[in-house]
């Protein structure tokens, strides 16, 4: 089926209205002058100093161990809550509990980050890295289990069964034959929790404290004073290595099926 004419303009604007600006954003990075809006000429100047911004530079490492952490403890538990959901039947606190899981997914991340807040202040925690990480895995949680819970619903069950009548037990049996088959349902889900957790602004700025701002947070606070070429150039490195993920793992991917289709059987 050919593209008409209006859907090859329609297609076209809308990816030049979500790409060109990240384009634009790239370009600029390379930037010698110091104010964004007037090119100077092709220069690495503002790469250099971001190297040396040692503020920004922690924020960003803030940033990656946040993630990190809480993208782990999200695939974990949200796997572990896909598994009561799809596994379990119908238990009492059923309905309870998947409403309380899935809450974040509509609720708005302001009154998400003030209840947060006001629990952090009532157990007198100290505001830091591990609130942030407990607030991001609580946000980021419910996504892992929707992905996971959507593979195991079309899973079909007699592997399990087959394998716990070859001797295996249940949690063995689960994670023998289940864990491989819904792998990339979970490796899946802790990608989309890393990337909630890297872009995520509103939670963070609720339960940080002094010392453990996040990048975005640090991003946020610079450009209301003005948009500084460094920023340009942090983020240009974020979408580089994002772009780079992207493609090592589609090419993993193409591999990984090239070579499950080289060992199936004639």
């Amino acid at each position: 089926m050919k593209l008409s004419r209006f859907n090859l303009v329609s297609l076209t604007l809308g990816l030049a209205f979500l790409y060109l600006p990240i384009v634009i954003m790239v370009i600029y990075s390379f930037n010698d002058s110091r104010l964004v809006t007037v090119w100077g000429g092709w220069s690495l100047r503002w790469y250099r100093e971001l190297f040396q911004d040692e503020a920004m530079l922690a924020a960003a490492w803030m940033s990656l161990r946040v993630a990190l952490a809480s993208a782990t403890a999200a695939a974990v538990l949200g796997t572990l809550a896909a598994v009561a959901l799809s596994r379990a039947g119908h238990f009492r606190g059923r309905t309870l509990f998947s409403g309380m899981l899935y809450a974040p997914l509509v609720m708005p991340e302001v009154i998400t980050g003030l209840s947060l807040l006001l629990l952090f202040v009532a157990l007198n925690a100290e505001r830091g890295f591990w609130t942030v990480m407990i607030a991001h895995t609580t946000l980021t949680m419910c996504f892992v289990a929707v992905v996971v819970q959507s593979r195991l619903h079309a899973l079909d069950r007699s592997v399990e069964e087959a394998a716990m009548d070859l001797g295996c037990g249940p949690v063995e049996a689960f994670l023998r034959a289940t864990v491989p088959l819904i792998w990339p349902a979970i490796a899946a889900g802790w990608m989309l929790a890393f990337a909630l957790s890297l872009d995520d602004l509103v939670i963070a700025s609720f339960t940080t404290g002094p010392g453990s701002a996040t990048l975005p947070i640090r991003i946020y606070s610079e450009v209301r004073l003005g948009v500084k070429p460094q920023i340009n150039a942090i983020c240009t490195l974020i979408v580089a290595v994002v772009t780079l993920a992207i493609v090592i793992a589609s090419l993993a991917s193409k591999l990984s099926k090239a070579q499950a289709d080289n060992a199936a059987p004639m």
